[in-house]
């Protein structure tokens, strides 16, 4: 494998393992086995299990933010349908994998928020970016007169990540998309009001 090759491997691993352990129960010698990396080569990429605990945070926000990007960018629909899409595909990726996986940054956090600084740094930015891009969706679709002019976009952005994030738990605990669906039902009605 190439460099650039063996360090995504390790980060891939390192994001399923996490997702399905968490970041404390989850040993380096467990993320190699499964790429079939020496330990040695590990060091050469990663300073240390934060290091890349940090990086499997930054690689997997970078492929998030760029899947809600495509869907928030696609001006062939409203900003309200785009982000009902956008989410109704996260909805359509748990049901595919039985609702095991759910959200690798709503996992870390549960789990990190309190014994690092510095995971608690990186997951609240990561939490920021989401805000942002839903946020100015939302801004988009009050210009549009999509949703009420009193509703504050940020403050909505907020609520209804956070709302999702609870969902999302129940969700896994259920181990069915009912929490999700009927969320994304109740915020289109009964807070949106469309």
């Amino acid at each position: 494998m190439s460099k650039e090759t063996t360090k995504a491997a390790l980060l891939e691993a390192g994001r399923r393992i996490f997702l399905e352990r968490g970041y404390n129960a989850s040993g380096i010698e467990a993320i190699l086995q499964t790429t079939g990396v020496p330990k040695g080569s590990f060091y050469h990429y990663f300073q240390s299990k934060e290091d890349f605990g940090l990086q499997v945070i930054d690689t997997f926000s970078r492929a998030y933010f760029a899947d809600l990007d495509v869907y928030l960018a696609d001006e062939s629909r409203g900003p309200l349908e785009r982000l009902r899409r956008f989410f109704e595909s996260r909805i359509e990726r748990l049901e595919s994998q039985e609702c095991r996986n759910g959200c690798l940054i709503g996992k870390l956090s549960q789990e990190m928020a309190d014994q690092s600084e510095t995971f608690r740094t990186r997951l609240l930015e990561v939490f920021d970016g989401w805000v942002d891009r839903v946020a100015n969706c939302l801004e988009q679709a009050r210009q549009l007169g999509e949703i009420p002019a009193h509703l504050d976009p940020r403050e909505l952005a907020e609520f209804w990540l956070d709302g999702w994030q609870g969902a999302l738990l129940r969700a896994k605990i259920r181990r069915d998309t009912a929490p999700l669906r009927s969320f994304l039902k109740l915020v289109r009605g009964d807070v949106l009001h469309v």
